[in-house]
C-alpha cells in the first residue's frame, strides 16, 4: 500500500516548468475580471483597466465636459472680479478654488451656519440654483457700500433689510454676469426668489439631488472668504448638451479668418473724454504770440462741417457743429479710418 505522505507513491508529479505554468494561470485570473457590458454579455478584462463606480456619488460630467464647464468659468470668474471691482471702487479678487458635482444633502449639510443663501432661477432653465456668500464677506461688502473702507467685520450678525436690499444688488450682479456668459450658447434671465440664513432649512431640491458646485475664493479689503454658486445637474443639462454641439461644430468645420468683435461689458463705466476740434486754421507764431482778447479768427465756411471728434488721444469720428438743446453739439457724419494722433 503506498504512503500517502510519499510524493512519489501513486501521484504525478510535476515538473518545474509545469509548476510555473499553473501559478502564472492563478496569477492571471486574479489579475482579471468578469464583466457585464451593455449588451449583458460577459467579458474578461484586466482589473487595471477596470474602474470602480460609486452609485452613491455618480459622476455626471464626463472629463471633456468638465473641462469645457471649468474653462467658461474661468472667464466668468474674471469677467466678474473685473466688474466687482469697477462696482466697489477697489480690488475685488476672486480666484476658482474647484469646481465639482456634490449631492445636495452633502452640500446643506457643509454649510456654516448663519449663512447667506440667495435663492435664484435662470429663466427659462428648470431647477432652484443656489448663491452662498459668506456672511462675514456680505457684511464687509455692505460696508464698502455704504462708504466704509472694507474692513472684516469681526462679529456677524443676521442682516438687516437695508444691508439686505444692498447686498442683493451685488447677487444681482453676479447673477447677471454668470447669466450673460451663457449668452452664445442660450438666453438666460436671473431672477432672485428669496433668502435662507440656515442651510438644514433648504428645500429647493430632493436630498439625492447632483449639484455642481463653483467654489470662488474672494477678497476685498483684509476679508477673505468663500463664494458658491451651485445648481442642480439636471438644470444645467440643457447648456452642457447645447455647448458640446457647439464645440463639435467649430472642431469639424472650417476656422473662421476672421472673429467678430464682442463689446466688453467690463467697459461699460469706464470714463472716455470726448473733445471736438477742427485743424483748417493756420497761424504763425509772431500772430499767435500776439493775440489778445477781442481779436476775431476768421474760419472757412466747410470748417463747422469738418469737426473731428478724439476719443481721449485718438481722432475716432468726423462730424457737423451745431446745436442741440440750447447747447453746443456735434452731429456724427462717418468714422476715422486709422488710428490717428492728432
Amino acid at each position: 500500500m503506498a504512503d500517502p505522505n510519499d510524493p512519489s507513491g501513486g501521484g504525478e508529479v510535476l515538473s518545474q516548468s509545469e509548476v510555473e505554468s499553473l501559478l502564472a494561470q492563478v496569477a492571471g485570473q486574479e489579475g482579471s475580471g468578469s464583466v457585464v457590458t451593455t449588451a449583458a454579455a460577459g467579458e474578461s478584462k484586466d482589473k487595471d483597466n477596470v474602474q470602480r463606480y460609486d452609485f452613491r456619488h455618480p459622476g455626471f460630467l464626463s472629463p471633456s465636459e468638465l473641462r469645457r464647464m471649468r474653462l467658461r468659468h474661468e472667464e466668468f470668474i474674471r469677467a466678474l472680479s473685473a466688474r466687482l471691482s469697477i462696482y466697489m471702487r477697489l480690488e475685488f479678487s476672486l480666484q476658482m478654488s474647484k469646481i465639482h458635482t456634490v449631492p445636495y444633502k452633502e452640500f446643506a449639510q457643509a454649510l456654516p451656519n448663519p449663512a447667506h443663501l440667495s435663492l435664484f432661477r435662470a429663466e427659462p432653465l428648470r431647477g432652484v440654483g443656489i448663491l452662498d456668500i459668506h456672511p462675514r464677506l456680505g457684511l464687509t461688502i455692505v460696508d464698502r457700500l455704504l462708504g466704509g473702507p472694507a474692513q472684516s467685520i469681526a462679529a456677524v450678525h443676521e442682516f438687516s433689510e437695508i444691508e439686505m436690499a444692498l447686498l442683493d444688488q451685488v447677487v444681482q450682479l453676479i447673477l447677471g454676469e454668470w447669466c450673460s456668459h451663457w449668452t452664445g450658447v442660450q438666453e438666460l434671465r436671473p431672477t432672485l426668489l428669496g433668502h435662507e440664513n440656515n442651510g438644514q432649512f433648504l428645500q429647493t431640491a430632493p436630498q439625492d439631488t447632483l449639484m455642481l458646485a463653483l467654489v470662488m475664493d474672494a477678497k476685498l479689503g483684509d476679508c477673505s472668504e468663500k463664494i458658491q454658486l451651485v445648481l442642480p445637474c439636471s438644470t444645467l443639462e440643457p447648456l452642457i448638451r447645447k455647448l458640446g454641439q457647439a464645440t463639435d461644430v467649430v472642431a469639424d468645420g472650417p476656422r473662421p479668418v476672421t472673429a467678430s468683435l464682442k463689446w466688453n461689458r467690463n467697459f461699460d463705466d469706464v470714463p472716455v473724454p470726448v473733445t471736438a476740434l477742427w485743424d483748417d486754421l493756420v497761424l504763425s507764431a509772431r500772430e499767435v504770440a500776439n493775440l489778445k482778447p477781442g481779436d476775431v479768427l476768421p474760419l472757412a465756411p466747410q470748417s463747422p462741417r469738418c469737426v473731428k471728434l478724439r476719443l481721449g488721444d485718438l481722432s475716432r469720428f468726423q462730424g457737423t457743429l451745431g446745436t442741440a438743446g440750447g447747447k453746443w453739439a456735434v452731429a456724427v457724419t462717418e468714422a476715422v479710418k486709422g488710428n490717428l494722433s492728432y
